[in-house]
């Protein structure tokens, strides 16, 4: 069945960025699903690969995940070797969470497979083309930081 017709929707930069990043994210789950990692839990490992020792609120502040789910991903990612948590040097109160060298190790992996995603993602645009994508797209999403 094909889409019906909808011009003054499918017009608009919000449409069309949304289908951009539904197609990106689908790629970037397919290329992790092949290292047995899912999007929220790559998102972590990467988060706590810059920010360690993270104390676990931080942590969810940080990416913004709700803390019920971030429990629920550092479960995975703790009970699959991946990070640990320990008390927090600053606070003992606190848990802080740690990559484990198994964790960094595919870390790398997930991030050259979703690199390899973005670049199809990407393909039909020059290396030039790119560049100017990007940085507008960090100028419309307020994430130049």
């Amino acid at each position: 069945m094909s889409e019906a017709p909808l011009p003054a929707i499918r017009s608009l930069p919000s449409w069309l960025l949304g289908r951009a990043a539904a197609r990106g994210r689908a790629l970037v789950a397919e290329a992790l699903a092949g290292e047995d990692m899912r999007m929220w839990h790559h998102v972590v490992l990467s988060a706590v690969r810059d920010l360690a020792p993270v104390a676990q609120a931080d942590l969810g502040r940080g990416i913004r995940l709700d803390p019920k789910d971030l429990v629920g991903v550092l479960n995975d990612l703790q009970a699959a070797g991946l990070v640990v948590r320990e008390p927090d040097p600053k606070d003992r109160r606190k848990n802080a969470v740690s990559l484990t060298e198994q964790g960094a190790r595919l870390l790398r992996r997930c991030e050259k497979a979703a690199r390899a995603a973005n670049d199809e993602l990407l393909a039909p645009l020059s290396a030039a083309e790119r560049e100017q994508f990007l940085e507008m797209l960090l100028r419309i999403s307020a994430t130049a930081e």
